[in-house]
């Protein structure tokens, strides 16, 4: 009962970063969730590269929460799993996110990646879109892909996107249009992202059936120390 509350830490981080991060703009349909996911890749000189991730509760009916017709259809152990309380207790905290998985989620749609050396021109975004575009595939339609459930036989990859993929978009940026780049291929997600600067990248990827809920438009969130976001070219 007495145990802390994750998104403390998570939020301080979060607040720590010395990058611009952002996140879907708040809108009706959809709320955060509240602890954020981070990636550190270290090398010799320190972290080479950092990307933090939001998840999202979708809701089909925002006018209430409450509204039945918002929950996911659930087999009987894992609804026992959310109603059943243990008898030593659960924190609050821990209570809010057991529920949350009731409903469906946009998991880790949107993420911030920041890389310590300058990014070649053309290549930083549109890799980053294709390897979260990937990791959401591999994660989340593993049955709609056929693919077994143990990742060790991911041997074929015919599923995967690829930068050819990549086309130009344009994408709303607190409340600015700024070009963007987008993958528009794949049947079960649709992703678009952009470059905020030479180290910094921001990318989406959205299930195709929640798309006509979410307003795909991004704003910065306030963090620690940063520089401008610049507007690029939308070649990445």
């Amino acid at each position: 009962m007495d145990a802390p509350d994750p998104s403390i830490e998570a939020e301080a981080r979060l607040r720590s970063l010395p990058f611009p991060v952002f996140e879907l703009r708040p809108q009706p349909a959809l709320t955060r969730m509240s602890i954020a996911g981070f990636t550190e890749i270290g090398g010799s000189a320190g972290s080479e590269e950092v990307s933090t991730d939001f998840s999202y509760t979708l809701w089909r009916y925002p006018d209430d929460h409450a509204d039945h017709r918002n929950e996911i259809e659930l087999d009987e152990a894992t609804r026992r799993s959310l109603e059943d309380e243990p008898p030593w207790g659960r924190p609050a905290w821990l209570i809010e996110q057991v529920q949350a998985f009731r409903y469906p989620m946009l998991w880790e749609a949107v993420r911030t990646t920041w890389r310590a050396s300058p990014a070649r021109e053309g290549s930083f975004l549109d890799e980053q879109l294709v390897a979260h575009t990937n990791h959401i595939l591999r994660n989340r339609f593993r049955e709609e892909l056929g693919l077994s459930w143990d990742p060790r036989t991911d041997d074929d990859d015919a599923w995967a996107a690829t930068t050819t993929a990549a086309s130009d978009a344009s994408l709303d940026v607190d409340g600015e249009h700024r070009p963007a780049r987008q993958i528009d291929t794949d049947p079960f997600v649709y992703s678009v992202g952009f470059r905020v600067d030479e180290h910094v990248v921001c990318s989406m990827v959205i299930p195709r059936d929640a798309l006509p809920l979410v307003d795909l438009a991004v704003t910065r969130l306030s963090t620690g120390p940063q520089t401008p976001a610049r507007t690029t070219s939308s070649d990445g």
